[in-house]
């Protein structure tokens, strides 16, 4: 009986996987939370949910359940603004803040962060956009995964922790000598058959991981699935296989 037991207790969570808790309030958030328990260990905070109380959720996973938290704000401003931002951000001591990758918004970003463990992420290419899309914002010509890459290499010698790109541009980042020793986190995760959504530049867990990726971020297909708890048990499961 011991051993039946044991052999269908629910693997425990996987810090690289990241679950968006992209639900209206601070309310939703830590109901969630609560539904998902011991599976998830890593949570991410978008911008959606700012306005829902979303630090006051951050700082009850953190210090109160004792979870992983990742800020995804995308700041960008100025370098004094996005500096006293991130300084008062930092005072919640979480883990992952994600900033536009231009160089100096990621250099103003890990001053505000000095002294603190908080991990200052740069976004390249959002994963909702292709290249029509870039030419609809009237960014540069050019394939858009040297363009992820090019972004990568100004974030880094910004000073960045790390870089948020899709799976697909991920292997070509992991190789660069200068991503030694930094993070590659990809958000536009489905797991196999899961609907698309607003994403273009999608990857399965397990693939996004082989190809370089820290940590893969998955929202809708968790939160949105009729049992939560298990949908996030079997991406760790296929994150493990």
């Amino acid at each position: 009986m011991q051993s039946t037991l044991l052999a269908e207790k629910p693997a425990a969570a996987d810090d690289r996987l990241i679950v968006a808790l992209d639900v209206p309030n601070a309310l939703e958030g830590l109901e969630m939370a609560e539904r998902l328990g011991d599976a998830v260990s890593f949570y991410k905070i978008g911008l959606g949910m700012l306005t829902g109380g979303g630090l006051a959720l951050a700082n009850e996973l953190k210090h109160d359940l004792g979870k992983r938290v990742f800020l995804d704000m995308k700041l960008f401003d100025i370098s004094a603004t996005v500096e006293a931002a991130v300084r008062g951000l930092a005072q919640y001591d979480l883990d992952f803040l994600t900033v536009q990758g231009d160089p100096s918004v990621v250099a103003a970003a890990k001053e505000g962060a000095a002294g603190k463990d908080l991990k200052i992420l740069a976004v390249t290419i959002l994963t909702s956009y292709d290249r029509s899309d870039l030419d609809a914002g009237q960014i540069r010509k050019g394939d858009v995964s040297e363009i992820v890459q090019s972004r990568a290499l100004a974030a880094f010698a910004a000073g960045a922790d790390g870089v948020i790109s899709s799976a697909h541009e991920a292997a070509g980042i992991r190789a660069l000598p200068e991503a030694a020793g930094r993070l590659i986190v990809t958000p536009g995760i489905r797991p196999a058959g899961a609907a698309v959504g607003d994403q273009k530049r999608v990857a399965t867990p397990a693939s996004a991981i082989a190809t370089g990726a820290d940590h893969i971020v998955v929202g809708r297909p968790v939160h949105t699935a009729d049992d939560p708890r298990a949908a996030a048990a079997a991406i760790v499961a296929e994150l493990r296989g």
